[in-house]
């Protein structure tokens, strides 16, 4: 009973306490963005009209790091290669083993790539200004770091939401129609 009666040390008072609940918060947090979710704004305008220039950001889900879930027509999160700096975001349009057209279907050529082992080929959806695998090759799935999964308008009076699905279907599904 007279140690329940005793003051306590200053050290384990609310100043501590305080200290503690800060570094959980941050440990938790830090856990979150780096494996779990992050937010991030959207630039340029490679993946119109996908994805609009301004005033959009996206969702993205660090479960699919390093390609882990991601398929053809997916959209990707990646460090760019020539730009390691820099980070892109595009549609993936092959996995490994895939044959890919190495230009633009409006340029006429026909010559095709197998994308390596340990490499996607991604592309953006408008094409004239997308600087993708058409420039600088196949990505290496290590540097694919997360696949987009929803964009949401800044809030305020346009807030909106929007999930981002796959609009590629399996050929599988388009050789039964």
């Amino acid at each position: 009973m007279a140690s329940l009666l005793r003051p306590r040390s200053p050290l384990l008072g609310h100043p501590l306490r305080l200290l503690l609940s800060t570094v959980k918060y941050f440990a938790v947090l830090h856990l979150v963005w780096e494996y779990g979710y992050s937010l991030g704004p959207a630039q340029g305008p490679s993946m119109l009209p996908t994805v609009e220039v301004s005033d959009e950001w996206l969702i993205t889900s660090k479960r699919h790091r390093y390609g882990r879930g991601v398929g053809v027509g997916d959209l990707v999160v990646y460090k760019i290669p020539i730009f390691p700096n820099m980070d892109g975001m595009k549609r993936v349009l092959g996995m490994p083993g895939d044959y890919v057209l190495v230009g633009s279907p409006e340029s006429g050529g026909d010559d095709m790539i197998q994308v390596p082992q340990g490499h996607c080929w991604l592309v953006g959806d408008n094409l004239p200004t997308s600087r993708d695998s058409r420039t600088f090759g196949p990505v290496p799935l290590a540097l694919v770091y997360g696949k987009v999964i929803a964009t949401m308008r800044a809030p305020g009076p346009g807030f909106e939401f929007k999930w981002i699905t796959n609009p590629l279907r399996s050929y599988s599904s388009t050789s039964e129609s």
